[in-house]
């Protein structure tokens, strides 16, 4: 049965006239004579081709050679081939193009750190230095098709990286800057990458954080590994190995500020980003040239409304989707990123609003998490900033509660400034719903499916449902879809295609109001969200697992009041193991080391068995269920249900 879902928002926000007149979505419907948002949405939908070849042209993406044909549908809804014939590099559309232009001036990238340096890049300086740093990779023999990490903080020089790579027609290969080791050779070695691009560490409260040392080690795990290029970025002193370590400032910097711009198919890959879910290896999901960018710029034109010269600011890093949302959906609009090294709330809990302030910020992407961690501080802190400069808050990774949301809607945005809430995926390339400047809001809501994403909610049987609690489903393709998982596509089709037939399964549980309004009410599979992150499950129950006296694990994630869920671990020892603190601690370090601290957790408990189907499958949600002390629902299918009773007592 579908769990009912009880709807208690009201409307709080609705659009004014002069922001409907202003806002991209109404320049582009007028373009093709569309009625209003209803009318974009069936037409977007039906005819995929039209609305894609449409957004191309609004986007002004640009192509050496034209493509014949928007989609091909032969190879099934599962791997449509886009843009067909056509060449191009997104490098051209984001950054070439504005070179000779009066736009050349025109501020591309905004950075302030921590300790308090600012700098910016206009774009025809982001042009010259994305230059330099591709010649740089060029000059190490790297060209099209090598994969090349990215270990780095939120810097000016990750945006040249990362634009650098896709010059040379290279594959991206984003990290999360607080990973452990072992998450960094299990990605680059999947990819098998040439290249690092790492930096000597970061500041974080006011700490000189060091990155460099987690990179070596990682390297000595990564056979295909050849050049380290590694920024210095706090001057802390680390070790270079000789002929395959390379500061950027001396590499890059001599370089020419000239480079040819490899003209790569529009299907050519450009990135890889990897995502966790729940059984085996995190998935790759691969992106092309004329793919994410697109998909990216779309949402960030149509959802948070950003126009050129508007400064937008997502507070997020590189090695999750946002990261390379913000750059390439910025840069092919004309718009301003603005990037923050450091932690948001240090050395007080007004730096938000202080960077706001100081650098006139337009739109500004935050987390529930961010939000709930600022609240108990007070109201002083954002009332002491002029924010007038902000047209909207947006927000992704996780589902909100009312009360933050109200908070930052009501008492920091003084109930003008709508929240664009905007939900889908890495392999969305962006967002399945999201809000937008023509459409009204509700507490935590979205208002509408994205234009062009055929979204449901459905039942268990596949059914489109309202007021109630499904499954989040997408019926037809859009151009910012995946190509599948880097040498795994039989894991792909089975991840979101394998329910139902040509019906994108996403895994998350949703609902549809009665206003039409969506919510995202969190994963309906066992994918663990912390402060936004996606962690897979088996990803840490592998690590635990190879020690050796562990014989198997399980992870759940649970609440936590800031960050939104918290990792606790379950292990089965061997025979005669000594369960202890000494046990307890390796295991938790071991975590630690693989995925880095901010993914650590909370608790390591010692059990006998775990909770199993016949079909020997953990049951994760019961676990979960048992720990926490709710109901657990039917539990006829497990083969030892007294391993449910131990987990109860296992606190």
């Amino acid at each position: 049965m579908t769990e009912q879902f009880t709807f208690g928002g009201e409307i709080v926000w609705r659009p004014n006239p002069e922001g409907i007149e202003h806002a991209n979505l109404t320049a582009f419907m007028r373009q093709h004579e569309v009625a209003d948002f209803n009318e974009l949405m069936k037409r977007s939908t039906d005819d995929v081709a039209w609305f894609t070849d449409a957004v191309l042209k609004f986007l002004d993406v640009q192509f050496y050679e034209p493509y014949s044909k928007v989609v091909d549908l032969s190879g099934g809804i599962q791997f449509p081939k886009w843009c067909l014939g056509g060449r191009m590099n997104i490098v051209h559309n984001c950054v070439d193009k504005y070179r000779l232009s009066v736009k050349s001036d025109q501020l591309a990238v905004v950075f302030e750190g921590e300790e308090g340096n600012t700098r910016s890049l206009t774009y025809r300086e982001l042009y010259e230095e994305v230059n330099k740093a591709a010649n740089a990779l060029r000059s190490l023999g790297l060209g099209k098709g090598d994969a090349v990490g990215i270990f780095m903080p939120m810097t000016p020089e990750i945006v040249i990286a990362l634009l650098a790579i896709a010059k040379i027609g290279g594959i991206i290969l984003p990290l999360f800057s607080g990973y452990g080791a072992g998450a960094i050779v299990s990605r680059m070695v999947d990819a098998d990458a040439k290249a690092l691009f790492a930096a000597d560490g970061a500041f974080r409260r006011g700490k000189a954080v060091e990155m460099k040392s987690i990179a070596d080690e990682a390297a000595e795990g990564i056979p295909t590994l050849k050049h380290m290029i590694v920024l210095k970025r706090t001057g802390q002193e680390i070790k270079m190995k000789a002929g395959r370590d390379h500061w950027w400032h001396e590499l890059v910097f001599r370089q020419s500020n000239e480079a040819e711009t490899e003209v790569t198919s529009a299907e050519d890959p450009l990135m890889i980003i990897y995502t966790s879910g729940t059984t085996g290896k995190p998935k790759g999901a691969l992106h092309t040239h004329c793919g994410f960018p697109v998909k990216a710029a779309q949402d960030m034109a149509f959802g948070t409304d950003v126009h050129r010269g508007d400064v937008i600011y997502w507070m997020t890093d590189m090695g999750w989707m946002m990261g390379p949302w913000q750059v390439f959906g910025s840069l092919l609009l004309g718009a301003t990123m603005f990037l923050y090294d450091g932690a948001p709330d240090f050395p007080a809990p007004n730096r938000l609003w202080e960077l706001a302030e100081k650098h006139k910020i337009n739109q500004m992407g935050v987390s529930p998490t961010l939000i709930r961690s600022l609240i108990p501080h007070g109201d002083a802190y954002f009332k002491k900033h002029d924010l007038s400069s902000l047209k909207c808050f947006a927000s992704t990774g996780e589902p909100w509660n009312p009360d933050p949301w109200m908070w930052l809607f009501d008492k920091v945005g003084g109930g003008r400034i709508p929240i664009v809430n905007y939900s889908g995926g890495t392999e969305i390339s962006g967002g399945i719903v999201m809000g937008n400047p023509l459409m009204p809001l509700k507490p935590c809501a979205f208002s509408a499916a994205c234009p062009g994403m055929d979204a449901d909610v459905v039942d268990e049987n596949g059914k489109s449902v309202r007021n109630a609690v499904g499954e989040l489903v997408i019926k037809a393709p859009w151009i910012g879809m995946t190509r599948g998982f880097w040498k795994d596509q039989g894991r792909y089709l089975e991840t979101y295609w394998s329910r139902w037939e040509n019906v994108w399964v996403h895994g998350d549980f949703a609902a549809i109001d009665n206003d039409g309004l969506w919510y995202i009410l969190g994963r309906s599979d066992d994918t663990i969200k912390i402060a936004g992150k996606r962690l897979g499950p088996a990803e840490v129950e592998s690590i635990l697992v190879r020690h050796e006296s562990i014989v198997e694990a399980a992870a759940i994630g649970v609440p936590h009041e800031v960050k939104g869920s918290e990792l606790v671990l379950f292990a089965v020892t061997g025979p005669g193991v000594e369960r202890g603190a000494a046990l307890r601690q390796e295991l938790q370090e071991m975590v630690v080391a693989e995925m880095g601290k901010p993914l650590a957790p909370k608790a390591i408990l010692f059990v006998s068995d775990l909770p199993k189907t016949r079909n020997a499958k953990v049951m994760r949600r019961m676990i979960r269920a048992a720990y926490l002390g709710l109901e657990l629902g039917d539990t006829s299918s497990l083969v030892n249900p007294a391993a449910v009773e131990e987990i109860r007592n296992a606190k």
